[in-house]
């Protein structure tokens, strides 16, 4: 009687394969902490670059409120006077002045006075504010009549011939506004102007006025 023989059962490969171990690329992870230490860096910078920035432009603010002028010019009628002041909390430095009657310019109050048509003789005192500084609340009586009837012939006149003023000035900072009145002596709602501009521009010779 011929012998049976038990086989074995064939192995499963992969069972006798080596078990695969998952490997952990160091290198890449650590790539990935250093691009995030980067990046949270990189937001702690520009955060911090805002606040800088941010605290400087409220410092700025402040220092320019703190000098900031303001020029205006009107009538005194208990003084008998054109008056320029300074409405502002830093002195006004001023860059040039200009009168205008009719359109022409007038480089002082006798060539003024002569196209307003005011009559002769005519007694008054004047101040100058170009070139020169009104500091802050000063006011100055740029041409003080010594008799109320050509002070009221004077305001009559720059009324009809349409008389302005223009005055740019600056602050201490270098900012600078530009105050044109059409009106000076008879004020006009809507005809006062104070505007900010980058510099004061220049002016002719001809057309400064030397009060």
């Amino acid at each position: 009687m011929g012998r049976c023989e038990l086989s074995e059962p064939p192995s499963n490969p992969a069972d006798s394969a080596p078990a695969m171990r998952r490997e952990i690329r160091w290198d890449a992870v650590a790539a990935i902490i250093a691009s995030l230490v980067g990046f949270l860096a990189l937001l702690v910078t520009g955060y911090t670059a805002y606040i800088a920035r941010y605290t400087a432009d409220i410092q700025t603010k402040q220092v320019q409120a703190q000098v900031w002028p303001w020029l205006e010019a009107g009538n005194n009628d208990s003084t008998n006077a054109i008056e320029v002041y300074n409405k502002g909390v830093g002195p006004a430095i001023v860059r040039s002045a200009q009168i205008w009657v009719g359109g022409k310019s007038q480089t002082d109050w006798n060539h003024v006075l002569d196209a307003l048509g005011v009559a002769r003789p005519v007694t008054y005192s004047e101040s100058t504010i170009y070139p020169g500084v009104v500091s802050a609340g000063e006011t100055v009586p740029i041409i003080k009549f010594a008799k109320s009837e050509a002070y009221q012939q004077f305001r009559t006149a720059a009324i009809r011939k349409h008389m302005t003023i223009v005055i740019c000035y600056c602050s201490t900072l270098g900012e600078c506004w530009r105050y044109r009145d059409e009106h000076l002596v008879g004020y006009k709602e809507g005809t006062l102007k104070v505007n900010p501009i980058a510099q004061c521009p220049r002016v002719a010779s001809s057309d400064v006025f030397n009060n």
